[in-house]
């Protein structure tokens, strides 16, 4: 390792306290993921300024935030994690055997049709693995957010898959799935197969919370400047395909999950006229991203989502 002013040893420790400040943003949020103190993180920042020769870390308001020097020393955090976990992987394979926990969160739909099968798989494949899985339903905004809570977080856009760039993780992308119209059974335009937004003009419509992906969607179905107008909104499918199945309204529903749809007296029309769809794909840290258990839970994904697809 590189000396630092006072000749010192750089300290892997606290540059991966420093790195979690730029991820996690607040003092507080660091010292609850690492289950210490605010004043103990205080405190590695501080003696890691004073070994560097540099101030990290400035006031801003009533939080703090990285300095030019304390970015750069937080993204050498990153890539110092990244050749750590990229040779304890290989390693484990170089011994033969790939094992450790892996946790995995998806949005409730994806859950269903991905994390569902995973530990089936897994078992067959890689018995040395233990998965925690677990289903979190985010705003798009916040999934960068939750990878620094799991090893692989599964998320899904109808604008576009993130770029790895801006959100400085791992992008995997696994599935594009389209997005139908859902109807009543008894609805009159049940019997269609596939509507345009013109034939939806003056439905009511069961949405999902502002800033989910499907609400983005909506103004795209505006016809004559005339968006859709949303009565109820609720996070999870099923209560949107009751609510849809009561007469309430109407809704977007994922097509694979078509057969749940329909066991609950919900019909789902294509989409005409608009290229209604969402991307499916796992986030992760770049350093855990290496970790050969986090890959062979990834290419398991991938398989999963090949056989939807």
């Amino acid at each position: 390792m590189s000396a630092t002013p006072n000749g010192s040893g750089l300290d892997v420790d606290k540059l991966a306290v420093l790195r979690e400040l730029a991820e996690r943003g607040s003092i507080t949020a660091v010292a609850d993921a690492t289950y210490r103190t605010p004043s103990a993180i205080s405190q590695s920042i501080k003696a890691l300024e004073r070994e560097m020769g540099a101030v990290l870390v400035e006031r801003d308001g009533r939080g703090v935030r990285l300095t030019d020097a304390g970015r750069l020393l937080a993204e050498g955090a990153v890539e110092i994690a990244q050749v750590v976990a990229r040779t304890r992987a290989r390693f484990e394979e170089f011994r033969g055997g790939v094992s450790g926990e892996v946790t995995v969160t998806a949005f409730p739909s994806g859950a269903e049709m991905l994390l569902a099968p995973l530990a089936g798989r897994l078992a067959e494949r890689a018995p040395g693995i233990t998965v925690r899985l677990s289903d979190l339903d985010l705003a798009e905004y916040e999934l960068a957010g939750a990878a620094a809570d799991h090893d692989l977080v599964l998320g899904h856009s109808v604008v576009a898959v993130p770029d790895p760039v801006t959100t400085g993780l791992q992008v995997t992308p696994l599935l594009r799935e389209p997005l139908d119209v859902a109807v009543a059974r008894d609805h009159p335009l049940a019997g269609r197969g596939r509507v345009r937004p013109e034939d939806l003009v003056g439905e009511p419509w069961i949405g999902v919370p502002v800033g989910h992906p499907f609400d983005l969607l909506l103004p795209m179905l505006a016809v004559d400047g005339q968006s859709p107008r949303v009565v109820q909104r609720f996070l999870d499918n099923h209560v949107v395909a009751a609510f849809v199945a009561a007469g309430q309204g109407i809704a977007l529903l994922p097509r694979l999950w078509r057969r749940a749809a329909e066991a609950q007296g919900v019909t789902l029309l294509g989409l005409d006229g608009v290229r209604a769809g969402r991307h499916v794909f796992a986030l992760a840290r770049p350093d855990r991203a290496e970790r050969a258990a986090v890959r062979r839970v990834l290419e398991v994904l991938q398989e999963l989502a090949a056989d939807l697809g």
